[in-house]
């Protein structure tokens, strides 16, 4: 007999909003309203910083949300999602969302090269058409040490994996952010080492829960957000969640991050969340919620441990937490 063991970061599918009314947008947003998951769109601030649904691919929202990926944790507000932002490319504060509208998204193309039996570079819209969207609600642990809880819309970074067709000897996908000078005021502070690049291995690229969002609450994913499409690992510090990429690259040499560039001491290429593995200049045992502001205790792999401790088995030398 077949047991299905439940993952410790699930709630009872009693508890998630039925398919039905998720499909019909008119009593989703009314259940937005009600407080099911935040704010509704009319009692937000108005400003282009909180517009969605406006880019060629806004016909695509919202999507079927997948119910085996939930958490029992309220959803974070919308306008706070969309406000509060790290996007070093627009500021090093949280309030980059109004500066970030000067990005231009529209035509997007992506590069995906390196060690691939084709490299291409293709259209945003294009692909994103070929991919099999879904929502998941996830929690997001930033190495700051707050979180927040959101319905990301996107999909598995393995199909895009699939579509590449990487080769043998692939062993890592590294990430670019985009370069806007005349848009990215952050671009000239020159002691970063722009462009913003991230990496995983094949292993966490092409786990289930790894997710390449480009959506958000139902809609378009906002520019402050890493529109049009960025990366979701949810078991990883924030910082790994690249925004706004425009290239992937399949390589057999580890990627050093923007961050681990940085300061490699504070910041290494793995970034599991972990409790007892402190920043060296902050405890990392407890989180903030976003919402309420409420002090909780950080979870191993940010909760996610049933899906990705595997992943790691045998990794003990590494500096995986950090």
């Amino acid at each position: 007999m077949l047991i299905r063991r439940k993952k410790g970061w699930e709630i009872p599918e009693r508890d998630a909003t039925p398919e039905s009314i998720y499909k019909n947008r008119r009593q989703f947003l009314k259940g937005i309203a009600a407080g099911s998951i935040g704010a509704t769109a009319s009692s937000l601030p108005l400003g282009s910083a909180l517009a969605q649904g406006s880019g060629s691919t806004a016909d695509l929202y919202p999507v079927d949300r997948n119910p085996a990926y939930t958490v029992e944790r309220e959803m974070t507000e919308k306008s706070k999602a969309l406000t509060y932002n790290n996007f070093y490319e627009f500021g090093s504060h949280k309030s980059i969302s109004q500066a970030a509208q000067a990005m231009r998204i529209r035509p997007w193309t992506v590069v995906i090269d390196g060690l691939v039996e084709k490299p291409i570079e293709i259209d945003f819209e294009e692909l994103v058409r070929k991919m099999p969207l879904e929502e998941r609600v996830y929690r997001f642990r930033c190495v700051e040490a707050w979180a927040m809880t959101v319905p990301w819309s996107g999909f598995p970074m393995k199909a895009l994996v699939d579509f590449a067709k990487p080769l043998s000897g692939a062993k890592y996908v590294e990430m670019e952010t985009a370069s806007q000078k005349d848009t990215m005021p952050g671009l000239r502070q020159f002691w970063y080492p722009w462009p913003y690049i991230e990496g995983l291995t094949m292993a966490e690229a092409t786990n289930e829960l790894t997710m390449i969002a480009t959506g958000i609450y139902g809609e378009e994913l906002p520019k402050q957000n890493g529109a049009p499409l960025r990366l979701v690992t949810p078991w990883k510090y924030g910082f790994k969640n690249i925004k706004s990429i425009v290239r992937f690259t399949f390589t057999d040499t580890r990627p050093k991050s923007f961050w681990e560039d940085i300061n490699a001491d504070e910041y290494g290429f793995w970034a599991n969340v972990n409790p007892e593995v402190p920043h060296p200049r902050w405890s990392q045992a407890y989180e903030r919620l976003l919402n309420n502001g409420e002090s909780v205790p950080t979870r191993i792999y940010n909760g996610y441990g049933d899906y990705v401790a595997d992943i790691y088995k045998g990794m003990e030398s590494e500096r995986l937490f950090m």
